[in-house]
């Protein structure tokens, strides 16, 4: 049986998968490297998880 993929069902998908690289990046950050650039996965992390909160919020509305 092929599911059938809506508008909402993309979205839904595409804020797990971003929710899982901006922890992915977050720990990134956090345990591998120490110096400057862990901030900068940190926050790109960050920033993964705005966007993820975005397509979120768009369920339903587009």
């Amino acid at each position: 049986m092929i599911m059938a993929m809506n508008k909402n069902t993309v979205l839904a998908w595409a804020t797990w998968i971003m929710v899982f690289v901006g922890l992915g990046l977050i720990a990134l950050g956090a345990f591998r490297y120490d110096d400057v650039a862990g901030w900068g996965f940190a926050a790109v992390g960050g920033g993964f998880f705005c966007i993820a909160w975005v397509f979120n919020a768009l369920k339903g509305r587009v």
